[in-house]
This record gives C-alpha cells, structure tokens and sequence, in this order.
C-alpha cells in the first residue's frame, strides 16, 4: 500500500512539471514558476516522511505494508540529506574564500575587493553574504558604479543567496524530474528581473541598464548558488528581456495572488495518510 502511495506521488509530481509557464510580469512568472519549481518535490518529500513515519509494519485500509517502500523512502532522504551537506560545504567554502579578501568601505558599505581587471560585483555566502567587487569595478564611473552596487543591495534585501541555497538543493535532489533545469534557469532569470525592479526604484533605469551591458561577460566566479551578480553566468539570450524590461520600466507590479499558493497546501496530504496505518 505504501508503494502505491509512492507512485501516485511520483505520478503526480511527474504530470505537474509539463505544464506551461504562463506569460505575465516577472512577479506573476515567479509565483508560477515556483509553483511549478516546489510543489513535485514537496509532494515527494512529504510521501517519504509519511512512509518513514508509517514504519515497514502493519496495515493500512485493510492491506499490509512492507520493507521494500519503507527502504525506499529512508534511501530518497539520507540522499536528500547527503547533498544538503554537500551544497552547505560548497557555500561555506565560498564564502570562506571571500572573507579572505581585504575589506574597504563603499558607499558606507562594508566591500571585499577582488584583485582582478574584470568588471564584476556579487553577494555571496547565505543569509548575511559579503559584497564582492573587483578592482576593474573600481574604475568606471561613480553613476555606473553606484548603479550596481544598488542591483546588489537588492539581492540581499531579497536574501537571494539564502533562498536559492535551497532552491539548487531541490534542484540537485530532483533534477531527474522532468523540465527542472528548464525551471531552475528561468527562476535565475526572474531574480535577477526581480532584483532589477528594485534597483530601477533607487537609480535611473537606463544607467543599471548601461552597466550591465559593461560587466556582461565577466564572469570571475561561477556559481549561481552563492554568488547573486548583476550578470548572471547564465544571462546569455535572456540579456535582451532583462535590457527590454528595465527600458520599459513601470513602478506598478501585480499584488501576490495567494489563491494560487494556496494549492501549495495539497503537497502536505501524504502526511493524513498516517492516521489511516495501524
């Protein structure tokens, strides 16, 4: 009976991640995209704990229970768990290294400088990351300079490097599922959309736009993980709608729908199924 339960979870969180992203604003393809992103995998996961807490004993509705989907799900968490230590080793590794470089203020902002010619700035660690920028930054003008120190205050005013230290972590345990890199790299996209927005409220539109043209292609570190940045590694074709929107740039934003979250409830259903084993 366990086993059943688990493949109408996999069946379900399976049929979820082939439906289409709607166009909208980037708020309205954020909350789509998330859904889309959390809800298979929070299925999942809430099914395992079920079956881990049900134990490999018993019945449920008359039918007897085994070892096999009891194992089954203890495997899918302690990996689940193995690449959460993994990833959290690889941040702290991250932000050890930029903690190493000397530290100047900016603006009244505390800046670790990279020793390097590329036009680069990040927030990188997890819920109090460090500002990194790079020698070569230093040199541009102090609009333009300051233009992107501002996309990056809207990283950390989101907690972005925080939030999608869980985010590559769901990532990484369900990147067997159908579209979750198509997902993954549409939810960088609208973060760095999103962080924009926020910096287009405080600066002029059109000079952010200038100097993410200037730093584009500079790409000193890697990860997206850690590492929030004005030009994001994979920033390649999606250049021209993050450019498009800034140009066209409009303080109004759709509210929250919170009905569509409110489906997010569903994902916790496994764990009614507790009550049904004896």
């Amino acid at each position: 009976m366990h086993l059943l339960i688990i493949l109408v979870a996999l069946g379900v969180a399976w049929s979820l991640r082939y439906l289409p992203v709607l166009e909208g604003n980037w708020q309205q393809r954020f909350e789509r995209v998330l859904f889309l992103f959390l809800f298979p995998p929070t299925l999942l996961l809430m099914t395992a704990i079920a079956v881990l807490c049900m134990g490999p004993q018993g019945q449920m509705v008359g039918l007897r229970v085994g070892w096999l989907s009891y194992m089954l799900a203890s495997l899918c968490l302690v990996i689940a768990a193995i690449l959460c230590i993994k990833l959290g080793w690889q941040g702290w590794q991250s932000t050890r290294r930029a903690r190493e470089c000397p530290k100047i203020d900016l603006e009244g902002k505390d800046v670790r400088i990279l020793d390097t010619d590329a036009l680069f700035a990040a927030q990188i660690g997890f819920w109090q990351p460090e500002l990194v920028v790079t020698q070569g930054l230093l040199q541009i003008s102090s609009a333009h300079l300051h233009s992107v120190l501002t996309h990056e205050q809207a990283h950390y005013h989101y907690r972005d490097t925080f939030w999608f230290f869980w985010l590559s972590w769901i990532r990484d345990c369900t990147a067997w599922l159908p579209n979750t890199d198509a997902l993954w790299q549409e939810l960088l996209v609208l973060r760095e959309l999103r962080a924009d927005h926020w910096a287009a409220q405080q600066v002029d539109p059109l000079l952010l736009a200038e100097s993410l043209l200037m730093v584009v292609g500079h790409h000193v570190l890697e990860s997206d993980v850690f590492c929030a940045a004005l030009a994001s590694s994979q920033v390649g074709d999606r250049l021209e709608q993050r450019i498009d929107a800034l140009l066209s740039y409009s303080e109004e934003i759709a509210k929250p729908n919170l009905q569509s979250w409110s489906w997010f409830v569903c994902a916790f259903l496994p764990l009614l199924t507790v009550v049904l084993h004896s």
